[in-house]
């Protein structure tokens, strides 16, 4: 047993930690997507994107995500929502794993009927 359980002990904690570090990436992910959402509307800034992808991550990102920052890019056809962070470690001392997910669409545009 002596030998056997520090391999079990540390097993269980690379599930936490893989666990922690999804989770962060799947609020990063969810944070880009709206704020890509806001700024592909009509009439609508990349500016209006990352405000809308901060407002998520203050709403849900709590310790999980980190140090977090937002980057909103557009080209003049489509949009680009970038989120950056530290996932939670379980290891004290030690920083936890970057995390970084982006979404991106085409703006939508008034197009007359027959272009």
């Amino acid at each position: 047993m002596a030998i056997v359980f520090p391999f079990v002990l540390l097993a269980t904690v690379a599930v936490i930690q893989a666990s922690l570090w999804y989770y962060a990436r799947q609020i990063a992910l969810t944070a880009a997507r709206e704020g890509a959402t806001a700024a592909r509307a009509y009439q609508s800034s990349p500016a209006a994107g990352a405000s809308q992808a901060r407002s998520v991550l203050e709403r849900t990102a709590g310790d999980s995500l980190r140090g977090y920052s937002v980057a909103a890019s557009s080209d003049g056809q489509r949009v680009r929502v970038e989120v950056s962070g530290m996932a939670l470690s379980m290891i004290p001392g030690v920083s936890g794993l970057q995390v970084t997910q982006s979404a991106s669409g085409p703006r939508e545009r008034w197009v007359s009927p027959g272009e």
